[in-house]
C-alpha cells in the first residue's frame, strides 16, 4: 500500500482558513506558525513545509481572499441588459462577503493584507475592480455616454463610488449594525443599489439603473 500524505491539499486549505480567521480579528502581526498548526490541529513543520514560512502564510490568505472574491463575482450575470448586469454584480458582492467574512475582511479591512498591503497592487489595479469598472462602462456605452477605453476619468471614478456605497453597507452588516432580518436587509442593500446606480449613472437623457417596478 502507498504511504498516506500526511501533508495534502486538504491541509493546506485548513491552515489558510485558520490563518485568515486569526488576522481578520488581530491582524497579521498575531499570527504565528505554532499558533496556527496548534488551531488546525498539525504540527509547526507541517505549516513550513506547505507554506514555507509565516509571510508565505500571510500572503497566501490573501491570494485565497481575493481567489474567493474573484469567483464569487464571476456568478454576476452577464446579459444584454448591463444595467441588470451591474446590479447582478453588486449582489454577488454582497454574497461574498457574508460567505467568507474573514478573508472579505482580510482585502479591505486589516492593515498589511489584501488590498492594504503596501507591497501589493492598490485595489483599483486589481482584476476585480476591473471587473466593476468594466461593468459600469457597459451601462454608460449602452446610455450612449462617451467611454474611450474604458479607463477614462468617468468609468473608474464612478466604479469607485459604487464601490464605496457596497463595501459601506456590507461592513455595517458584518459588524452587526443593520437593523432587521437578513431578509430584510437583503432587500434593503439592493434598493440602495438600485437608487444609488441612478444616481451615480445618469446619462444625458436621464436614464439609469432601471428601479424595480412596485409589486402588483
Amino acid at each position: 500500500m502507498p504511504r498516506p500524505r500526511l501533508h495534502d491539499q486538504a491541509l493546506r486549505d485548513r491552515l489558510v482558513e485558520v490563518a485568515s480567521e486569526v488576522i481578520a480579528a488581530a491582524g497579521p502581526g498575531a499570527l504565528t506558525v505554532r499558533d496556527v498548526a496548534r488551531r488546525a490541529g498539525t504540527s509547526a513543520s507541517a505549516v513550513y513545509a506547505l507554506h514555507g514560512g509565516r509571510e508565505e502564510l500571510v500572503a497566501a490568505v490573501a491570494d485565497e481572499a481575493f481567489r474567493r472574491f474573484g469567483t464569487h463575482l464571476g456568478t454576476a450575470t452577464r446579459t444584454d441588459d448591463p444595467a441588470s448586469d451591474l446590479l447582478s454584480l453588486g449582489l454577488a458582492y454582497r454574497r461574498s462577503a457574508l460567505t467568507d467574512p474573514h478573508f472579505y475582511r482580510i482585502m479591505f479591512d486589516v492593515p498589511g493584507t489584501g488590498g492594504q498591503d503596501p507591497r501589493g497592487p492598490h485595489a483599483t489595479a486589481r482584476p476585480t475592480f476591473h471587473v466593476l469598472r468594466d461593468a459600469v462602462v457597459r451601462v454608460l456605452r449602452a446610455q450612449g455616454a462617451p467611454t474611450g477605453d474604458g479607463t477614462d476619468r468617468a468609468g473608474v471614478e464612478i466604479a469607485a463610488a459604487l464601490w464605496g456605497q457596497v463595501h459601506g453597507m456590507v461592513t455595517l452588516e458584518l459588524a452587526g449594525l443593520l437593523p432587521g432580518t437578513a431578509e430584510q436587509r437583503a432587500d434593503r442593500y439592493e434598493r440602495v443599489l438600485r437608487t444609488v446606480g441612478q444616481a451615480l449613472l445618469v446619462a444625458p437623457r436621464g436614464d439609469g439603473l432601471r428601479p424595480r417596478r412596485p409589486p402588483g
